[in-house]
């Protein structure tokens, strides 16, 4: 009997926590699936789910936490999606409230320390929305930036440390401008203008070795930092108003307005260290501009925030897809604000920026190829000729490129190519012929061409190939007999 009622027990608990791991399952589920696609609108779906993790907290309070915070920084496409969401359960109950700002001030600390510098600059975008949603002091997060631009100010410590510190406060502004400038208009100016100061100050010797053409004709190329901060200067002069990012808290000003708000500790940039890698600066890659794009959505201004923030939206998606190029180009064609943009042009643009990116691309330089390949064929009624027009803009502007992007170019192009069947129209290009052929352009060709054989064989491409292209033309490869070649030794 003994025997029995201890087998009961067990068997109830086991049961116990079978359902309690269904049910975390299913908060879990429903947390990461907002703001998918749904029949219902955002709005609904944010208030309803808010309402179930209130009356699942008591047991699950924990849970919910992790999930939130992880969402927070592994999602920062759906930021203020999840900010609207702990806003409307910091509403309901202000303690949950307090212990998640607590929970995401120690991932900032962490992730600062342990040189996770991606996951401290959404984790710095993800508080400094919360602004907007009620959950912290507009006051706090000024208190925060100032901090952080303090190591921007130290004497002895790496350029890079400097200028990254001032890009996370930087880019966290489009999301929480708007709120500082109507509430502490007089803090955010002084906060711009040590920005100014600091941005003046720095030493740039490296751009000239990162630039991938060696002219600023038709488009100048800037240092990340130097055009980030021009786009911000914008956005202020346009009263801090964007177009690009979504607001679903603004549906729930009335709930959001009466709730209490949070203060932030004080948090300061941990002390430089030798062994802290920080990320290398670069040269933001521009190729086209409004005039190129057809009739359709116009390509956003190079100096206007939404460039930025299409632009980091879409290297977001390569970084979260890149092991897969097949889900990487559903999603950047998925891009949720396509019918604002000329999409097919932006993704060229920072494919190619990623490809052409020194001293080295991010990824294996055979990824941009396939992810390109995957994107034609996927919208094989644009992406081809949006590509070609790039080619045509890459061919022509040869003379002032890179010598290493000269070669990714070459590497690039005769890849894809071999996966088109070579189709090309070379008889645009042959008047180039006629210039010397160490002249970039028929050296680009016939570097090419080079290429080429390696993916095919010699009679295809002389198949393919106008005659006119015959003397850049590699030599057809014959065999060396060396034991039959005249004057060999018997």
């Amino acid at each position: 009997m003994a025997h029995y009622f201890v087998s009961e027990r067990a068997y109830r608990k086991r049961r116990r926590v079978s359902e309690n791991q269904e049910i975390e399952d299913r908060l879990e589920s429903l947390i990461v699936r907002v703001g998918e696609k749904s029949t219902a609108s955002l709005e609904s779906n944010l208030e309803g789910l808010a309402s179930v993790l209130e009356a699942d907290l008591s047991t699950f309070r924990n849970k919910v936490l992790r999930i939130l915070t992880d969402c927070a920084i592994r999602m920062p496409e759906k930021c203020t999606i999840y900010t609207t969401l702990v806003g409307l359960l910091n509403a309901k109950e202000y303690n949950f409230g307090g212990e998640f700002v607590e929970q995401m001030v120690r991932i900032l600390k962490d992730s600062l320390k342990n040189c996770n510098w991606n996951g401290a600059r959404y984790c710095l975008r993800f508080l400094a929305d919360l602004v907007n949603c009620h959950v912290i002091y507009a006051k706090s997060i000024l208190q925060l930036l100032d901090n952080l631009l303090d190591a921007a100010k130290e004497d002895g410590v790496p350029e890079v440390r400097k200028s990254w510190y001032i890009f996370a406060v930087l880019s966290c502004l489009p999301w929480v401008g708007r709120e500082l400038f109507e509430k502490h208009e007089q803090q955010l100016d002084m906060l711009m203008t040590t920005i100014g100061v600091l941005i003046n100050k720095r030493s740039k010797k490296y751009v000239a070795a990162l630039r991938v053409w060696t002219i600023d004709v038709p488009h100048t190329q800037e240092e990340y930092l130097d055009c980030l901060w021009e786009q911000i200067r914008k956005l202020k002069h346009d009263k801090w108003n964007e177009k690009h990012i979504p607001r679903p808290y603004l549906a729930f000003s009335t709930v959001l307005s009466s709730a209490l708000q949070h203060d932030l500790p004080v948090i300061l940039p941990p002390p430089h260290h030798d062994s802290f890698v920080y990320p290398m600066p670069s040269v933001v890659f521009r190729m086209f501009d409004y005039t190129d794009c057809p009739e359709g959505p116009v390509m956003p201004g190079a100096h206007s925030i939404e460039r930025f923030l299409i632009e980091e939206h879409l290297h977001q998606i390569i970084e979260m897809y890149h092991l897969e190029r097949k889900e990487c180009a559903g999603h950047l064609l998925a891009f949720p604000y396509k019918n604002k943009v000329p999409l097919e042009y932006c993704i060229v643009e920072v494919i190619l920026g990623e490809l052409f990116n020194l001293p080295q691309p991010r990824y294996l330089e055979i990824f941009y190829g396939s992810l390109l390949i995957e994107l034609s064929k996927l919208q094989p009624s644009t992406m081809p000729q949006v590509l070609a027009q790039a080619t045509e803009i890459l061919f022509y502007r040869i003379e002032t490129m890179n010598t290493a992007c000269f070669d990714r170019f070459v590497t690039w192009f005769s890849y894809h190519l071999s996966n088109f069947q070579y189709r090309w129209n070379w008889d645009d290009w042959e008047e180039c012929l006629k210039l010397d052929h160490e002249h970039p352009r028929p050296k680009f060709i016939k570097e090419v061409l080079l290429k080429t054989l390696r993916l095919s064989y010699h009679q295809r491409i002389r198949e393919i190939m106008p005659r006119s292209y015959d003397c850049v033309l590699p030599p057809r490869p014959e065999p060396f007999f060396k034991y039959t070649a005249e004057g060999s030794s018997e």
